[in-house]
This record gives C-alpha cells, sequence and structure tokens, in this order.
C-alpha cells in the first residue's frame, strides 16, 4: 500500500542540533580550530559594564565567517540562511529557539565597535598565528601578486581628478566613503625629496572615491586590489593589503606587507617572487638591502629609442663612474635628478663634433645617457635569470594565481559589496582568513 506522509505537531522535541550535523562539515572541522577567545578582550573598553547585554559579537563574526566561506555575499541573505540552516545555527552557538540577529546590526557594529579596533584584522593574525603553530607556516619563500576586484561603483559617474575634492566637498552632505576619502586627503603627508610626487587620477567615481578607474579586464571599471603574500611552500596566505587597482598601489603595497610580515609575525623570507610589474629598480633595491633573493623579471626601457643607438651600446665603468660610447669616448657624471631617482652621463661636445658615429647617435651638441640610482640592485637581479633558481621560482609564483582562483569563484569575491578602502581591506582580510582557515581544517583534518 502506498504510504503518505502526514505531518503531526508533537507536544514535545527530542532534538539535539550538534546530533545533525555531519562529523565531517566544514564547519565541524573549522570550529575545532578556531579560537576567538580574543574578541571580547578587544570589544571590552566598547561595551558597558552596565545595562540590557548585547548581540554576542563572537556570534556576529561566526555569521561573517559562515558568509565568506560559503561565498554568500549578501547579509539580509545570511541571515536567511543562518535561520534556516542547522549546521549554520551550530556553528554560531544559536539554538533552535534563538532569533537570528537583523542585518543591519552587522552594519551598526561594522562602522563602530569593529572597525574601531581593527577586529578583522584581529582574527587574520589570530588565524595565521594557528596556522603558523600548526606548521603552516614555512616563511621561507613567498609570492605577491594583485588581482582586480570590482568595486561598488558605476562607471558611468564620474568627476574630473582636478576638481572632484571641491566638488564633494560642495555637498551638502556626504556618505561615508566619500568623508573617508576627503579626510585621507586632508591626512596625506607631502612626499619626501626623494619621493616622486603622488599622480592625481583623472577620473574618480563619486560614490566610491577611493577606487581606481582600470582597463586590466575589459571595458573601464571603478575597482580595488587584492595583495597578498603567500607562503610558496604550504599556500597560506600570511598578510593582505587592499589597494586601489593601480600597478604604483600594488607594488608600495609589497614593502608593507613584507615589513609587516617581519613586524608581527617575525617572518624574514629569503626569496620573493612575483611578475614584471614588480621589477622596479627601487623595490628591487629595496629588497636586496634586506637580505630578500628578488626572483623578479626587471623591467627594462633600455632601448626603447628609435634610430640612435640605444642605452645598452654604451658601456659603464663601475671604478670610474663614467659610460663609455661606441666610438670608446667616456660620458661623465653630470649630477642626479631626485624627481626620476636617475643620474645624468654626458659626453664632451668635442668628441661628438668629430665622431664618425654621431648619425647613428645624437642631433645634438652631445649625447646623454642615465642611469637609475638603483642599477645595481637591477643588475644583481639581471644575473639571477636563467639560473635554476630563478626559473623553479617562477614556475611556483603561479600558486598565487590558484589562490586568487579559490576566492573569486568559491568564496564569491568577485565584487565588492561594501565601499572605501576601509571596506575593502575589511572584505579581503576576511576572506583571507575564511580562506586560511580552510587549509588549517584540512591540515587538522584526520586522514
Amino acid at each position: 500500500m502506498m504510504g503518505r506522509q502526514v505531518a503531526q505537531g508533537a507536544l514535545f522535541y527530542g532534538f539535539r542540533l550538534d546530533d545533525h550535523v555531519p562529523s565531517d562539515h566544514l564547519l565541524r572541522r573549522i570550529d575545532s580550530v578556531l579560537d576567538l577567545g580574543f574578541v571580547r578582550e578587544a570589544l571590552a573598553a566598547s561595551y558597558s559594564a552596565s545595562g540590557r547585554p548585547s548581540i554576542d559579537p563572537e556570534m556576529m563574526l561566526r555569521m561573517l565567517l559562515v558568509g565568506y566561506l560559503f561565498g554568500i555575499r549578501s547579509e539580509r541573505r545570511l541571515c536567511e540562511e543562518v535561520h534556516l540552516n542547522l549546521a549554520y545555527r551550530w556553528f554560531c552557538r544559536l539554538d533552535l529557539a534563538d532569533r537570528v540577529p537583523d542585518h543591519s546590526t552587522f552594519s551598526k557594529n561594522r562602522h563602530g565597535r569593529f572597525r574601531a579596533c581593527d577586529l578583522h584584522r584581529l582574527l587574520f593574525e589570530q588565524v595565521v598565528a594557528q596556522c603558523a603553530a600548526a606548521g603552516l607556516v614555512a616563511g621561507h619563500d613567498v609570492a605577491v601578486d594583485a588581482s582586480t576586484i570590482l568595486a561598488d561603483a558605476s562607471r558611468e559617474k564620474r568627476l574630473k581628478g582636478a576638481d572632484a575634492a571641491d566638488k564633494l566637498r560642495g555637498r551638502d552632505t556626504v556618505s561615508r566613503p566619500v568623508a573617508e576619502y576627503l579626510a585621507a586627503l586632508d591626512a596625506a603627508l607631502p612626499p619626501g625629496p626623494d619621493e616622486p610626487a603622488p599622480v592625481e587620477p583623472a577620473s574618480i567615481s563619486p560614490t566610491d572615491p577611493q577606487a581606481a578607474l582600470t582597463c586590466k579586464h575589459g571595458p573601464a571599471r571603478y575597482a580595488y586590489a587584492i595583495n597578498p603574500l603567500l607562503d610558496l611552500d604550504t599556500d597560506c596566505i600570511l598578510d593582505v593589503e587592499a589597494t586601489p587597482a593601480r600597478f604604483a598601489a600594488e607594488v608600495a603595497a609589497t614593502r608593507t606587507l613584507v615589513s609587516r610580515a617581519g613586524t608581527r609575525l617575525g617572518i624574514a623570507p629569503a626569496s620573493l617572487s612575483a611578475d614584471k610589474a614588480y621589477g622596479s629598480g627601487p623595490l628591487l633595491g629595496w629588497l636586496i638591502e634586506r637580505n630578500i633573493t628578488p626572483y623578479i623579471p626587471v623591467i627594462d626601457r633600455g632601448r626603447q629609442r628609435d634610430a640612435f643607438f640605444t642605452r645598452d651600446a654604451f658601456s659603464y665603468d663601475r671604478e670610474a663612474d663614467t659610460y663609455r660610447c661606441p666610438a670608446d669616448k667616456p660620458l661623465s657624471y653630470c649630477g642626479t635628478n631626485r624627481a626620476s631617482q636617475v643620474r645624468v652621463y654626458r659626453s664632451r661636445p668635442g668628441d661628438c663634433a668629430a665622431c664618425e658615429l654621431k648619425p647613428q647617435c645624437t642631433i645634438g651638441r652631445k649625447r646623454g645617457v642615465t642611469r637609475l640610482v638603483s642599477e645595481d640592485a637591477r643588475d644583481a637581479v639581471r644575473a639571477l635569470a636563467g639560473t635554476d633558481a630563478y626559473v623553479q621560482a617562477h614556475r611556483r609564483r603561479k600558486r598565487i594565481e590558484r589562490v586568487f582562483g579559490h576566492l573569486k569563484r568559491n568564496l564569491g569575491l568577485r565584487t565588492l559589496k561594501l565601499r572605501s578602502l576601509a571596506g575593502a581591506a575589511e572584505e579581503f582580510t576576511m576572506a583571507a582568513a575564511a580562506y586560511n582557515l580552510q587549509l588549517l581544517a584540512r591540515q587538522a583534518a584526520p586522514t
């Protein structure tokens, strides 16, 4: 006889959430390694000792982790999923009868208590410390790269960079991202004597002014860049930094990542691998000064000159600090351009006037050649190219692309839901923490 399921409400139920979460479920494995004991101590100053108890901040942080682990980008939908999913409820320490917080609670705490103590950064560093304790941090060979994440800003609405700040200040009311942008402008320090002046963007989004307009992947879009520092031996993300999607900002983030890894984790890598975008002389010199071998292709524009001898046709005499032209005439040092960080060498007019090779060299009275202040570092890195260590590092560096693929495909980090550089930093830090937690849970899983 065909059966029929009839729903009959019972007066009492014997039900335990723990019995309904499989032993091999991702959240159960992560819960076994997750330590959020720091949360209450970090937020203690933000709560009163009396009054009505608030929503548990540790529970909110667990809910946010669920969102990043399972690619639930909307916090409104996250609350619905936690309400319905038994495993999510179990991980967030919510019983069947407990109410799930309203989605607006996250926004209020994000821009208040959480951001005031940089809770998301504390979580990430706690997870990295646990990875180090589990042997997932070697810290010997690292890699850095940047990947573009679209901002929540329309490319159709733009302000010219030259007068954008004045127009934004002239508004009666400004949004939080605009206020943060203006505050960053006011707090910015002028460049030092040896630092180039910052390049002013051609256009700025009135919705999210700190995002950068980029054409890296098709039509121009406003975006940020996620910059992770990856341990090539374990695939653990040692640190992460958010920047506008500009090459200059991404390269500058490398110094921040390496310095912070040394200060907070005690990591002094032996080598750093990256693509050619990071092959600028100042960065290579900075790495070599810290005894970090840069396995990075050198940016070389020495041959970008038509019709005349290029710079590689001139030989450099290190002891005499002079160049020798193809006719074996000297080009002497004339001074250093601090803005562009180049040393200038020029020939004598008399040598050029009587030279048979002048039509192939210059149309002026004398020929000049420039040498970067960091050229010695560039030469040292050029000598590494083609070695077995360089080839192996270049191959291993591509492991970071798998990390980007996992963050975007599995964790849903394709478009940002938060605005401003602080919002991008929060999302990138939480996504990196979720990635490392999965790595840690996989390491702790029984075989």
